[in-house]
């Protein structure tokens, strides 16, 4: 009697373990999931319920033949989004969130059969060196609430309002995530900065020890930044010194048209089938007779750059990636001792925004705002202090502010922006408007003038004799040299200036008659007419001319007196 008790105890036992099944499913949020029952068919006589956590929420009884949803149970969470397979008793949710994460079991006939743990996961591209938030749709962690961060298996992180502690275990796994992890108190998303490898994997959510979200985290490949003047090229490098017969290489540009994900070929090199391809009548056209591949490397070169090719491409070799920011220059003049704002074009920055202010070298950072850390910061002690006092940041734009200009400020500053969690590159030339220069044009017998202007973009460049406006030529390339001529009389008692001037600023030279315009009838005037260079180059000049005079004057008086010394041997020997 005792062994066929202790039998029927342990096949209840076993029966429920193997009745009991335990799953987990992930799924992207907004996707649908379904539970399967694993059930060909219902019988006659079922009765099949589907319970989250405690509470019914869709049930089959066919005995009275019913079929319902309970989607207004629980506030309503799963209204609209429960469907049943009257065949198979398989429950169906749609458009899944955050609530609807957790534990679902499956009753036949009131024996539990299936648990299964319905967990939401999230694909999340980073930048090596930067940082990542992961983030989940819960404004405020409740009392009893705690919330737990894994990677892998280990926990990493810890909010428990239980006992009201906050923790972070950066020491684990070999100290990777040391000095790296960050908690917001109140929501529980956990930021990784100074993401690198080791950091990347799969993270889990855990919330009063349910599995609610899991985030794999990977690098994007490397993000390389390339900024260059409207007109010029640039070369995407493959990095390649030469291709292999078997490699494929691929070149995107991001459609911001389109949506953000959303990438268009641009470039492929497939060794497999020795086929050359540049799709250069995409988008529009705008890559038209503007793309070049090189056949043994696989390089990009894109020519005469005009805005409309800035953005985020992408590199493909064989599946590894790698992105690159392309940004133009917007070249802005200034007069020296005033300020300059470099607009980010932004009306307002969200909860996880962050910028990043850089000038010249792209390493040396200058100012930043990170929304999610609340931090905006300028580091105006770099590179020798020369921005000290001199930089502003809006903190609700992220533009910035560079007063007092002087020449060490001239160059390129880049700004780095993460917006509602997309990347974009802009890039800055600032250089000093400088006072053009008035000379004379010694060539010339009467008194012809130029003004000149060098390395300059967009500008015009003019004479004006008083207010009235005599002549002007303008800038429509970039970094060109302009010069404008003006004939004027001997003893003109007019007032005459030049101009340069953009839409921002001007700087005016005006012309001294008295010094520059009378003749120049020795040396002394020829300095005043001329300028100081030209005329010491004529000094030099004349200098030389004088000096070959006197060798050839001293060559032809020795070339005589050898002659004359000749004769006379000749006449002593006859």
């Amino acid at each position: 009697m005792f062994w066929i008790v202790l039998f029927c105890l342990c096949f209840w036992r076993l029966n429920g373990a193997f009745g009991d099944e335990e799953e987990s499913v992930s799924v992207k949020e907004g996707d649908s999931v379904t539970l399967n029952s694993d059930l060909t068919e219902i019988k006659d006589v079922d009765v099949i319920q589907w319970r989250f956590g405690n509470t019914l929420i869709a049930e089959i009884n066919k005995r009275i033949d019913r079929f319902t949803v309970y989607d207004d149970v629980l506030d309503g969470r799963f209204r609209d989004r429960l469907k049943l397979g009257n065949q198979t008793g398989s429950l169906t949710i749609t458009n899944i969130t955050m609530k609807h994460t957790g534990d679902y079991k499956l009753l036949i006939n009131s024996v539990k059969k299936k648990k299964v743990n319905v967990i939401i996961y999230e694909l999340m591209s980073a930048m090596e060196g930067y940082y990542t938030t992961l983030k989940f749709d819960i404004t405020e962690i409740k009392d009893g609430d705690v919330i737990q961060w894994r990677f892998g298996n280990t926990l990493i992180a810890e909010i428990n309002k239980r006992v009201d502690r906050i923790t972070v275990y950066d020491d684990v796994l070999d100290g990777r995530f040391r000095d790296r992890l960050k908690l917001d108190k109140q929501t529980g998303s956990l930021t990784i900065t100074d993401i690198t490898d080791e950091q990347t994997g799969s993270y889990i959510l855990e919330i009063n020890s349910v599995r609610k979200k899991k985030f794999s985290v990977r690098i994007s490949g490397s993000v390389k930044s390339l900024t260059v003047k409207e007109g010029d090229s640039v070369t995407l490098n493959s990095d390649l010194t030469e291709m292999k017969d078997d490699d494929v290489i691929q070149w995107r540009l991001r459609d911001d048209n389109d949506k953000w994900w959303s990438k268009i070929l641009i470039a492929e090199i497939n060794k497999h089938v020795d086929r050359f391809t540049v799709y250069d009548d995409v988008l529009d056209g705008r890559f038209r007779d503007r793309l070049k591949l090189d056949k043994q490397t696989g390089s990009l070169t894109i020519t005469n750059i005009t805005t409309e090719h800035v953005g985020l491409y992408e590199r493909n070799i064989n599946i590894m990636n790698t992105e690159f920011f392309l940004a133009v220059f917007d070249e802005i003049s200034v007069k020296e001792g005033d300020s300059v704002t470099l607009n980010s074009d932004l009306t307002e920055m969200k909860r996880y925004d962050w910028i990043r202010w850089r000038f010249e070298n792209e390493n040396t950072l200058i100012a930043e705002i990170n929304k999610q850390d609340d931090r905006i910061a300028v580091y105006d002690d770099v590179l020798d202090g020369r921005f000290r006092d001199r930089l502003k940041l809006d903190n609700q734009t992220g533009s910035l502010t560079i007063t007092n200009i002087t020449m060490k400020h001239a160059g390129e500053y880049k700004l780095l922006m993460r917006v509602s969690h997309k990347y974009s590159l802009k890039a800055f030339s600032v250089a000093r408007l400088s006072v053009p220069v008035i000379s004379r044009d010694c060539s010339s017998s009467s008194c012809s003038l130029v003004c000149s202007a060098v390395n300059v973009s967009h500008v015009t460049l003019s004479w004006y004799k008083g207010n009235r406006l005599l002549s002007s030529i303008s800038a429509s390339n970039r970094h060109i040299n302009l010069s404008l001529p003006l004939e004027v009389e001997y003893q003109d008692e007019n007032t005459y200036s030049c101009v340069i001037n953009n839409p921002f600023i001007n700087q005016t030279q005006h012309l001294n008659i008295t010094q520059l315009c009378h003749t120049c009838s020795d040396s002394e005037e020829r300095i005043h007419c001329c300028g100081p260079t030209e005329a010491v180059i004529r000094l030099v000049l004349s200098a030389l001319v004088g000096v070959a005079t006197v060798i050839l004057l001293v060559y032809d008086i020795r070339s005589r007196r050898a002659e004359q010394h000749q004769a006379h041997i000749h006449t002593s020997e006859i």
